[in-house]
């Protein structure tokens, strides 16, 4: 077993941080990203966690709202058809164990989705690991995804990263992440 280095990231301009794997790309180096994410992907494989600050769903009740958030990523993705996503879990988190003591509630939500990357005709299946710390007080619900493609199609753009599958990261250092995030400053949140 392989452990990965992991080391304190500021994100949002140093308003919220967490621990994250060493060996991240962030890719707003790469291109634009919405400033309610935070968007890494790992140097080597297809994978890529991103941080995101969403609108509280307050008519979602708290069980409820990983499901929620994940269906609704699913429905960006275009993974509505039937059979195109599926939730093994929903599982919700100790605050003892969360570092975000200002949430009232955390979430960890398991499933799968076949997606395709920029618009493309191959479709792969990609198990999602989503976190979600509910804060109503602050409007907001930040979600953690972290994307771990399981089949990559051979047509799709994404075939070559699959191919060089070097020290990829593992649900644990997702969980690290989202249970290491700690806020620094509310005045993000408005």
């Amino acid at each position: 077993m392989t452990i990965l280095f992991t080391r304190l990231r500021p994100l949002f301009g140093g308003a919220l941080s967490a621990v994250v794997p060493y060996n991240v790309t962030d890719i707003s180096e790469l291109r634009e990203i919405p400033d309610n994410q935070e968007v890494f992907a790992h140097p080597h494989t297809d994978q890529s966690l991103i941080v995101e600050l969403l609108e509280y769903q307050g008519q979602v009740a708290d069980q409820d709202a990983a499901r929620y958030h994940f269906e609704d990523i699913a429905g960006s993705n275009k993974a509505h058809e039937p059979g195109a996503f599926e939730v093994s879990d929903v599982v919700a988190q100790p605050k003892a164990e969360v570092s975000l003591s200002e949430c009232s509630s955390a979430w960890m939500l398991k499933g799968t989705q076949c997606v395709s990357k920029f618009n493309e005709e191959a479709r792969n299946t990609v198990s999602i690991h989503l976190g979600l710390l509910r804060l109503p007080q602050f409007s907001t619900d930040i979600l953690i995804t972290f994307n771990d493609p399981q089949s990559i199609s051979p047509d799709s753009s994404s075939a070559s990263a699959a191919q060089t599958h070097r020290e990829p990261w593992t649900v644990e250092d997702f969980r690290r992440t989202l249970l290491s995030l700690t806020l620094h400053d509310s005045g993000l949140f408005g």
